[in-house]
């Protein structure tokens, strides 16, 4: 071989780059429950992927990677992925996203470098998906996303705005005694069976009544709930033309408890794609009862010691950073907000217990729920005297602080009066009188499932009662009553209410529109005045 050649072969060796770069791996030291110890991993992070080796079948196609993109999704069987949630002195601990079965010890595991995150984008409007944003409702993969983080630091207190537009529930007794505004925080909470869910889908539901340019993108989450319920919700949601603007969460309660803990970041990671663009948004985490006892079981089996009730330490913090997601910001950072609805469970009513006191000092205020009003039919059961909105007012029209002003005390006064009236057998004609009153206005606020009210027909509604138009109608006919000046609104005074409607006040004009209407509806239907 001559010189030429030689000096040849070793220039062409000097310009060979390696193929493959170094690698980052550990192995599997133990499996159980959904959890592996692993072994090795010296330079893992936090809530970093981790890639199970031996995992076979098609990729993911990156949905678990962190920063921008696009995503196809959709396969139901990927490379296995796990996520870290413990770092220790002589490995790390994760839990398994996905057929905890695949896994065994000895496994080779290999860090990917990301952030687990989630697709975003329009294209999830009015698609059911799971815990990692993957499409779980049989209408094909996404085209286009963009990959958001799951864990993200919530808005700082420059970035924000105070909350002043008001989110209309269609919920006469929230609208008028413990209004929502855009970027709030309303915890929902109560027994078993109180109507917590209805509550939550009818704010869904109202929305469609929002002009389009102004109106929340919805997400609801469903934590640990059976499918059957999730599966009611979404043709609820579709019969009612609200779907187009709904994107659905579900992490069943036959999922793993790492989806189901992840679940809601996943909601709040999309909420943020929509609120970075400057969109307001409306999100349900029903319920983070089960969220936290699914963090339990897995921080138990994560060997970190348990505290009250079981739960870690930092259970608090998982709801907190969770909540404090939800926000309006300024108009500097695109004017976009995050409403959140959480709901909580109680036990035989008792808001004193861990998670519920949590979530309370959290919240901008709670709606407490109460299975004795449920009982007794008045729905929503919404308990007046320990429901509260830290917000209040601010977050309502003007229309309805006009009507809704003394609604709270007198409702309040009402049910005190009730319990003194079991042991008293004379009452005075003002004690009577109020407590009548009380009796109508009660069944004002009564409101069917699935039926919210717009606001302008609200606000008439509680105009009425506020001037006395109930209290010739005997009791069990005030809903009937009700229905049919509704009717009769929509019919003879229609420009009324679109006035109502349009400017979010109610003017003069307006006062004496409805005193007309009341009076023209008395004289045409006598019948329906006779109390005796």
């Amino acid at each position: 071989m001559d010189s030429a050649t030689v000096e040849k072969i070793i220039k062409e060796i000097g310009n060979i780059a390696p193929a493959h770069e170094g690698e980052h791996v550990g192995r599997v030291v133990a499996v159980g429950d959904g959890v592996v110890a692993i072994d090795g991993l010296s330079k893992a992070v936090m809530s970093e992927v981790l890639l199970f080796e031996e995992g076979k079948g098609k990729k993911l196609k990156d949905t678990l990677s962190a920063g921008g993109g696009s995503s196809s999704g959709g396969e139901t069987q990927g490379e296995l992925y796990g996520l870290i949630l413990n770092l220790e002195e002589d490995g790390v601990r994760a839990t398994i996203l996905g057929d905890t079965a695949r896994v065994s010890e000895g496994m080779t595991v290999k860090s990917t470098g990301r952030i687990l995150s989630v697709p975003a984008s329009e294209e999830l409007l009015g698609r059911v998906v799971n815990a990692l944003g993957e499409p779980i409702d049989g209408k094909g993969p996404f085209k286009k996303t963009k990959l958001m983080p799951i864990e993200r630091q919530a808005a700082g207190v420059i970035d924000r705005k105070s909350v002043s537009v008001p989110l209309a529930t269609g919920t006469k007794a929230i609208d008028a005694m413990i209004p929502i505004g855009r970027g709030q925080r309303e915890l929902i909470i109560g027994d078993r069976g109180t109507g917590k869910t209805t509550v939550a889908i009818d704010a869904i539901i109202n929305q469609k009544y929002e002009p389009e340019a102004t109106r929340p993108i919805c997400i609801y989450v469903a934590i640990g709930q059976k499918e059957s319920k999730t599966a009611r919700i979404a043709q609820q949601l579709r019969e009612q033309g609200a779907m187009d603007y709904t994107i659905i969460v579900d992490a069943p309660a036959s999922a793993p408890a790492a989806l189901q803990y992840l679940s809601p970041f996943s909601g709040v990671a999309i909420g943020e794609y929509f609120m970075d663009k400057g969109r307001d948004v409306l999100i349900v985490y029903d319920d983070l009862s089960k969220q936290a006892t699914a963090y339990r079981q897995l921080s138990l089996l994560l060997r970190r010691p348990p505290g009250r009730e079981a739960y870690p330490g930092d259970v608090f913090y998982l709801h907190s950073r969770l909540l404090e997601r939800a926000c309006r910001l300024n108009e500097e950072k695109g004017g976009g907000s995050i409403t959140a609805l959480p709901i909580i469970e109680t036990q035989e009513g008792d808001v004193s217990g861990y998670i519920p006191t949590n979530v309370i000092s959290i919240t901008d205020g709670q709606m407490f729920l109460v299975a004795d009003l449920f009982n007794k039919g008045i729905k929503p059961a919404i308990d007046v005297g320990i429901s509260v909105s830290r917000v209040g007012s601010a977050a309502q029209t003007k229309a309805m602080k006009g009507v809704a002003g003394g609604i709270k005390l007198e409702l309040a006064q009402f049910r005190e009066l009730e319990a003194f009236m079991q042991f008293a057998s004379d009452l005075d004609k003002a004690t009577a009188d109020r407590i009548e009153s009380g009796r109508r206005m009660v069944e004002v606020l009564k409101q069917k499932n699935g039926a919210p009210i717009p606001l302008e027909r609200q606000v008439a509604a509680l105009y009425a009662a506020g001037h006395a138009f109930f209290l010739d109608v005997p009791v069990n006919k005030v809903t009937e009553v009700e229905r049919q000046l509704m009717e009769f609104l929509d019919g003879q005074y229609s420009k009324t209410l679109a006035a109502i409607k349009k400017t979010g006040q109610l003017s003069e004009d307006a006062k004496k529109e409805l005193n007309n209407a009341m009076e023209e509806f008395r004289l045409a239907h006598p019948e329906l005045f006779a109390t005796k």
